[in-house]
C-alpha cells in the first residue's frame, strides 16, 4: 500500500427524511494499493474543478461513497499530471511524461463511458491528492513541446473533450438535414458554462453565428471580446419553468410568460431574425420549453448535462416530428474522440484562455468548492494547483 496526502470526501450519514446532508473535504492521509501492471503513479500538477465534484459534495443525486460502497473517496477527474512510476505492462506513457486525464474509467462495448473516474467508478481515485494511482487507459500524453500551457490543458481535459463529442454529433445531425447551400451561416446559441463555451468556439471555426447566455458582467464582457454575442440572463429572471406552479399561480404565470417573451425577443435580435439552428442546452428541464420555442425548423437541441434538472417536461412528439427537431444527448467521449480533440486543439489553438486567471492553491481547495457552489467564480474553468510545474520542466530537460 502507498500513503499520500489528499482532500477526502467521507461517506454521509443516512437521513430519515431522505434529505442529503452536504459533505466537506477533509485533508488527511490516504492509502491506495500499489500500482498493477497497467497502472501508473502520477503527481497532479493542475486540476480543474468540475460540476461532478460539486454534485459529489452535495450528495446529489447520490452519495457516491455509498454508491461505490467505500468509506471515503478522492475526487478530481480533470487536469494534468506528471507520470512518476509505471507498471510492467504500461506502454502508453513513461516516467516524466505530462498527461491529460481522460476520465472515461469504464467504457461500454463501443468505447463510450459507463462510469467516470473519481466519481461513480469504484476503486478509482482522482487528482485531489499529492500522488494518485491511475490506469494507463485514462491518460493521454500531451504533445511534446506544446505551444499551449499546462493550465490550458488542465482546463481542457473534461469540458473541452465533452464539447468535442457533443458538438460533433449535433453538427453532423444538423448538416444531414440542412446543407451549406440551404443555410450557409447557422445560428448557434449556448446555455451553460465551459462546455457550451467550448462548443461555441468550435461553431465559430465552422462559420456559424454564435451567442451565449450568461449573467455575470465579467463573463459577458469576455464573451464579447472573443466574438460570441453575449445575452444577459438577468433580462429574463423568471424563465425557469415550474409546470405545476405555472398552472396554479397566476402571478408566477404572468412573470414567466413575460420572461419567455423577452428571451425569445433577445434570440431573434441576436440571430438577426434567424431562428436558432443548434441550441446547446446543458442546464436542463426548467429551460427546455423556452429553448424549443427558440429553435427553428430542422433544428438540433444538444445536451451533455443537466445542471438545473435531469427530468424534462412532457414533449409533444407530433410537434417535434413535424418540426424535424433532433434531440442529442451525450456523456463525455470515447478515447479516439479525445485524441482527435487534443490534436485539433494543439494545431488550432482551441483551448480555454485561462493563463491570466486565478489558480487556487492546495490549501485553498475547500474555499474553491465553496466559491463555486456560491456562484462566486467568474471563470468557466476554475483551476487548482497540487504540484509546481518546475518538476516537469526539469524532467524534460534531463531527458
Amino acid at each position: 500500500m502507498r500513503e499520500t496526502r489528499a482532500w477526502v470526501l467521507h461517506r454521509g450519514e443516512r437521513q430519515r427524511d431522505g434529505q442529503a446532508v452536504p459533505g466537506t473535504l477533509v485533508e488527511e492521509s490516504f492509502s491506495f494499493p500499489d500500482p498493477g501492471p497497467e497502472d501508473v503513479v502520477a503527481e497532479p500538477i493542475y486540476g480543474c474543478w468540475e460540476g461532478n465534484m460539486g454534485h459529489a459534495l452535495q450528495r446529489v443525486p447520490v452519495d457516491i461513497c455509498r454508491l461505490r460502497r467505500e468509506d471515503k473517496v478522492v475526487l478530481g477527474n480533470a487536469g494534468v499530471v506528471r507520470v512518476v512510476e509505471v507498471g510492467s505492462a504500461v506502454t502508453r506513457v513513461r516516467p516524466g511524461d505530462h498527461c491529460l486525464v481522460f476520465c472515461n474509467a469504464e467504457p461500454d462495448a463501443h468505447g463510450y463511458p459507463v462510469k467516470v473516474l473519481a466519481y461513480d467508478a469504484t476503486h478509482t481515485m482522482g487528482l485531489l491528492a499529492h500522488r494518485t494511482r491511475l490506469p494507463q487507459r485514462v491518460l493521454i500524453p500531451l504533445p511534446r513541446h506544446s505551444r499551449h500551457s499546462l493550465k490550458q490543458w488542465a482546463a481542457f481535459s473534461l469540458r473541452y473533450i465533452t464539447a468535442w463529442s457533443n458538438w460533433r454529433l449535433a453538427w453532423g445531425c444538423f448538416r444531414l438535414q440542412v446543407s451549406e447551400s440551404d443555410c450557409p451561416v447557422p445560428f448557434v446559441v449556448g446555455w451553460g458554462g465551459g462546455v457550451a463555451y467550448a462548443q461555441l468556439r468550435l461553431a465559430r471555426f465552422a462559420g456559424c453565428r454564435v451567442a451565449m447566455v450568461a449573467s455575470q458582467e465579467e463573463r459577458l464582457r469576455h464573451l464579447e471580446a472573443v466574438g460570441i454575442i453575449p445575452i444577459d440572463r438577468r433580462d429574463f429572471p423568471d424563465l425557469n419553468l415550474d409546470a405545476a406552479r405555472f398552472a396554479s399561480d397566476a402571478d408566477y404565470r404572468r412573470r414567466y410568460t413575460q420572461s419567455e417573451k423577452c428571451f425569445l425577443a433577445r434570440m431573434k435580435e441576436a440571430g438577426r431574425g434567424q431562428d436558432v439552428s443548434i441550441f446547446l442546452d446543458h442546464i436542463g428541464g426548467p429551460l427546455l420549453q423556452a429553448s424549443l420555442k427558440a429553435l427553428g425548423r430542422e433544428g438540433v437541441i444538444a445536451s451533455a448535462g443537466w445542471k438545473l434538472g435531469a427530468d424534462l417536461m412532457d414533449l409533444s412528439r407530433s410537434t417535434e416530428c413535424t418540426k424535424r427537431h433532433q434531440h442529442i444527448n451525450t456523456h463525455y467521449a470515447r478515447f479516439s474522440e479525445a485524441v482527435a480533440a487534443v490534436g485539433f486543439a494543439e494545431e488550432s489553438g482551441w483551448l480555454p484562455p485561462v493563463d491570466d486567471e486565478r489558480v487556487y492553491a492546495w490549501d485553498e481547495v475547500p474555499r474553491l468548492a465553496r466559491d463555486v457552489e456560491a456562484g462566486g467564480v467568474a471563470s468557466y474553468f476554475p483551476l487548482y494547483q497540487v504540484h509546481p510545474e518546475q518538476a516537469h520542466r526539469d524532467t524534460q530537460e534531463a531527458a
